[in-house]
């Protein structure tokens, strides 16, 4: 499996862990909800889906006839196809939830982890928090040696372009600092046992950063090698 179609597998199972839904209803969701999938095509949705049912992780259930039953082989109208998670699907999504090796850190794989962290257990976000830090750590030390040894030999626009690489990841990585302390200090999201988001004790909501600053980065931002 390549980890494109397993950045996709996973998203598709924590979207129907929500509800049930047919393909159209998927897309959409995988186009708003996560933007990393904004070019992906249903000759990519649909292969999944049939992987996924093909290992018991979802089934097929029919929304019902068209109106006209008569007129459905006429017309070339037929009933959708409604996907829906079975008991061995949450399973498997849920122990893909508690995985929190290198893939989390990743580009791709960390949005769509963070996109499903309400129905995440606080030590695993923290773990692929201070993973994906790190990552970025690493990443920005290397681009920062690069932009040294180089500088003089590059022209204006490819030196702004570096710069501009660096400044994205030190953005981020500064909000993935404000998150990590929102997580220590207790003002993380809470969620109930099926995953959904829940008020603290006090009444008051979760109290991530909201900073404009430090807003949730694209991982399109990362030009720069």
């Amino acid at each position: 499996m390549s980890r494109r179609s397993g950045i996709l597998e996973f998203a598709v199972l924590g979207l129907l862990r929500e509800s049930p839904m047919h393909g159209y209803e998927l897309r959409k969701r995988l186009n708003t909800s996560l933007g990393i999938f904004r070019a992906f095509s249903y000759g990519t949705l649909y292969p999944c889906l049939k992987t996924l049912v093909a290992n018991g992780w979802l089934i097929e259930e029919s929304s019902g006839l068209p109106e006209d039953a008569h007129a459905a082989p006429l017309t070339g109208r037929r009933a959708k196809i409604v996907y829906r998670l079975t008991a061995e699907g949450k399973e498997h999504f849920e122990d893909l939830l508690s995985q929190t090796g290198p893939d989390a850190y990743e580009d791709e794989h960390f949005a769509a982890r963070f996109a499903f962290f309400g129905q995440t257990s606080r030590d695993v976000r923290m773990r692929v928090l201070e993973g994906r830090r790190s990552r970025l750590e690493e990443r920005l030390e290397k681009m920062r040696a690069s932009l040294a040894r180089t500088r003089e030999r590059l022209d204006d626009y490819t030196l702004e372009l570096q710069r501009h690489g660096m400044e994205s990841v030190e953005r981020e990585v500064r909000w993935l600092n404000e998150l990590i302390e929102s997580e220590r200090s207790g003002r993380h999201r809470r969620t109930g046992q099926d995953g959904s988001p829940q008020q603290g004790t006090s009444g008051e909501k979760d109290d991530l950063p909201r900073s404009r600053e430090h807003s949730r980065p694209d991982s399109s931002d990362d030009t720069a090698t």
